[in-house]
């Protein structure tokens, strides 16, 4: 397997979302002197990093031309680490409301594990416009919440809705493209 550019990018996000989760909920409990708004900044800061990395993976695979089978695997879980260490070390401060990240995280394993079964079935699995709205409105709360802003949690619930519209559609797309095919 050759590495590329677009799959370094995918693997140093991976890299990230752990780092953000131990700025979150470790780095402020094991340096007691530095005030919280400094580690919200550092947190933000690495989560605005790999969120960068996020665009820039698949801009430059698609735009080079080297989008491939790993890419395809990391990619996608690379976003789901990074947004699970953001909900869950958000949830554990208390900035994060347990249902809201409760119906996104169930909602983000549902569809992961729903698009093995549309890949099997030969099924278009490239994210819908709802998706990639649903995504950055997930990307601005947990940068809101982060830095606990004012709207954070107004953003957290507007992601839940963006987040279940978003699974409905895959849902439904595959249920319709069964259909067609006469399958269902």
């Amino acid at each position: 397997m050759m590495m590329n550019l677009p799959n370094l990018l995918a693997i140093f996000r991976v890299f990230l979302a752990f780092l953000f989760f131990f700025l979150l909920v470790n780095f402020g409990a094991m340096f007691p002197n530095i005030h919280q708004s400094w580690v919200n900044y550092f947190a933000a800061l690495v989560f605005v990093i790999a969120s960068v990395t996020d665009f820039f993976d698949g801009y430059i695979a698609r735009s080079w031309n080297q989008i491939t089978k790993f890419g395809a695997i990391i990619d996608p879980l690379a976003d789901k680490m990074l947004t699970l260490a953001g909900f869950l070390g958000l949830m554990y401060l208390g900035r994060a409301n347990e249902w809201a990240v409760y119906l996104i995280l169930i909602r983000e394993f549902f569809i992961t594990g729903f698009r093995v079964i549309m890949v099997s079935d030969n099924v278009d699995v490239a994210a819908s416009m709802a998706g990639k709205v649903k995504t950055v409105f997930q990307m601005i709360a947990i940068g809101f919440l982060t830095m606990d802003w004012f709207g954070g949690d107004i953003l957290l619930w507007i992601s839940v809705i963006l987040t279940l519209y978003s699974g409905y559609e895959y849902v439904n797309g595959y249920i319709k493209e069964m259909r067609n095919r006469g399958q269902i």
